[in-house]
């Protein structure tokens, strides 16, 4: 019998509602949605390999990032008496009083690759390190279009959600490889929108994203016979990039004439785009995530502290966070049919 998503997730939550307190130790996964291929997948091998190694794992989709449901199924968990909860969050600023609860039952608290702001109730950060695939989609803007006094190019900017701190990680990255750049004008942004409050898109959407692409095409004249040059778009992730490449195909361009287009998570959407010459990158958040933050939980389970390689980088307000960050891939053309999936 196959399952459909919501199937799954409700079998897991019925799993969650019904079973007697685990007898081994237990681990709570709490995932921001179902609705994208990274999320789904990524959390379904998380709880598999959590399994593998005799824990018992609950699984949980915040639905379409629903905080309100998030912080619900988080304080069902913590009444479940899981030994460790595992969180990527759907909005990284809203979780202080829920992990307040999980602080009080001695439940360890693993951030899952979105950094959870202002509080010192999170006890670990397991992540791809975000600046550094900022970092990535900013070099390789700047090595594909190779801009010089004699050579002025021209680039739009797109950033991720404000409710997500990895938006500002991204963009902070990007900009360390293109904003001297930026100073001596050999890469101009022509509508001036490069700070991340003009540039962010709410919840990561592609529809958002389609939309403020129209409005710039609308706004510069941005086109493929257009005397306005459009030669790159800075894209956080693969989501956003969709939505930035059907404005753009809308407007005539093709993959002839398309700008470089970066993006992150190397999902199904981003690779096809690749695929078809209409992307041009995109940042491949390795397995190595997922077995680092699974190696974590056996070392608190027993009794240890975790290995963590960054203690320096990641500062959510409220203290430096001890971290494993995994590094991140860059795919193009060149490699990504590995990652192609049927």
């Amino acid at each position: 019998m196959k399952f459909t998503k919501s199937l799954k997730c409700a079998l897991f939550s019925s799993a969650l509602l019904f079973s007697s307190y685990a007898s081994a130790y237990s681990v709570g996964i709490s995932f921001p949605t179902q609705n994208e291929d990274r999320w789904y997948e990524e959390g379904f091998l998380l709880d598999k390999e959590l399994r593998n190694k005799g824990f018992d794992s609950y699984l949980f989709f915040a639905g379409d990032l629903d905080i309100n449901l998030q912080k619900r199924q988080i304080r069902r968990l913590i009444d479940q008496g899981v030994d460790t909860l595992i969180i990527a969050a759907v909005d990284t600023y809203q979780l202080n009083d829920v992990l307040k609860e999980a602080k009080a039952k001695n439940i360890k608290v693993i951030a899952y690759d979105r950094l959870i702001m202002n509080t010192k109730d999170v006890d670990y950060y397991s992540a791809v390190d975000n600046e550094m695939s900022g970092e990535l989609q900013g070099e390789y803007i700047i090595k594909h279009l190779n801009p010089d006094g004699d050579n002025i190019k021209r680039m739009e900017v797109f950033t991720g959600s404000l409710d997500d701190a990895n938006s500002q990680f991204f963009l902070e990255g990007a900009m360390k490889k293109m904003s001297g750049f930026m100073v001596m004008e050999y890469l101009l942004i022509p509508s001036k929108e490069e700070k991340q409050e003009d540039t962010a898109i709410e919840g990561w959407s592609t529809e958002l994203a389609n939309k403020r692409m129209g409005q710039l095409i609308e706004k510069i004249g941005y086109g493929p016979n257009s005397s306005v040059k459009l030669d790159a778009v800075l894209c956080p992730n693969d989501a956003i990039a969709d939505g930035v490449i059907f404005a753009l195909k809308k407007a005539g361009f093709t993959k002839e004439n398309m700008p470089i287009i970066t993006g992150c998570d190397a999902s199904r959407e981003g690779l096809r785009n690749i695929d078809e010459g209409l992307q041009a990158m995109t940042i491949y958040k390795t397995t190595e995530l997922v077995t680092s933050t699974v190696d974590m939980v056996v070392s608190l389970s027993k009794g240890q502290k975790p290995e963590i390689n960054d203690s320096f980088t990641y500062d959510n307000g409220a203290q430096i966070m001890n971290s494993f960050l995994s590094n991140p891939e860059e795919i193009d053309y060149s490699n990504y049919k590995r990652l192609m999936k049927n």
